[in-house]
């Protein structure tokens, strides 16, 4: 179904996308602007070009929800290499040196090797990523065969299991926190294990509560088009992982012009970020501080008559 002129939510929504192999993660944006007929379309978090998976878009006004969103863990399945590094530790760099052998590395090795990586870890971002040093993108220096030394980042592993081992090569799949290279994570094991490693196919299945399986095809939408009939989501289901409150068309309009809104029974639940909900639907973010609604990042303006 081509959608020439959509009738999209006034405050914008979701639209939850499956990325084939080989387009960038800003080529799958270009196809649902046009699809959406709208300029204002981002996404929350990237996927290499070599990767596969769930791309969770934002259009219109929740666009500006972005944070909220990227913040969210991750689920991949991925598939790594043993016995072979390359420069940008997956399939689609340069074969570096060997390290070591990985014939004499069984599946209780691999098994007991990704056990070590579950919790908080110390992960050096990887040469070629889209990180920025003092303005510019890692992989651009990296292309230039600039190398920096980049410091180690707190990321949590919060699950990661074998699914295969067809020696040289193993599966796993693994629940992450924002900002964790997949890439990086094959690197390490494949250290760890003394034989090296890069990752030759990866696929993401979920962001937060979010499913590929929910997903639209990145190819259908390439196409100009968005199936299952305007399939997307309401701005309220996607922060619906925070804490939501229900305000009058008064106090709407409050929060609309930017006021604080001191609330007669604070409640405790209300901490940080909360989700506050109008008759139309979300109406934006606002924080809780002493008893005070203040308005952060609200999806309406005012309406002049």
């Amino acid at each position: 179904m081509s959608i020439d002129e959509p009738d999209l939510p006034k405050r914008g929504g979701g639209l939850l996308v499956d990325k084939p192999v080989g387009p960038t993660s800003h080529d799958v944006v270009k196809w649902a602007r046009k699809a959406l007929g709208t300029k204002r379309v981002g996404h929350t978090g990237t996927l290499d070009p070599f990767a596969s998976g769930l791309l969770v878009l934002l259009f219109g006004p929740a666009t500006r929800l972005a944070e909220y969103i990227s913040c969210l863990p991750k689920t991949y399945e991925a598939r790594a290499r043993l016995g072979i590094r390359t420069d940008t530790h997956d399939s689609q760099g340069q074969i570096l040196e060997p390290l070591g052998d990985w014939e004499m590395i069984g599946h209780d090795d691999v098994f007991s090797e990704l056990k070590r990586f579950r919790g908080k870890i110390e992960e050096v971002p990887p040469q070629f990523s889209a990180k920025k040093i003092a303005g510019e993108a890692m992989y651009k220096k990296a292309r230039r065969g600039e190398k920096v030394e980049l410091d180690p980042v707190i990321v949590e592993i919060f699950d990661i299991n074998l699914t295969a081992f067809d020696p040289p090569e193993f599966s796993f799949e693994v629940t992450c926190s924002s900002g964790t290279y997949i890439r990086a994570l094959a690197r390490d094991i494949g250290e760890g294990l003394g034989a090296g490693a890069h990752l030759i196919s990866l696929r993401r299945t979920w962001v937060g509560d979010f499913s590929v399986e929910k997903a639209d095809s990145g190819n259908i939408i390439r196409g100009g088009c968005i199936p299952s009939s305007k399939q997307w989501i309401e701005a309220a289901e996607m922060v619906c992982h925070l804490p939501s409150l229900r305000v009058d068309s008064d106090t709407a309009l409050q929060l609309i012009q930017g006021c604080r809104i001191k609330l007669p029974e604070p409640n405790l639940k209300y901490k940080n970020q909360i989700a506050v909900i109008d008759d139309i639907g979300l109406l934006g973010i606002a924080e809780m501080r002493e008893g005070e609604l203040i308005p952060k990042k609200i999806l309406q303006g005012i309406i002049k008559s």
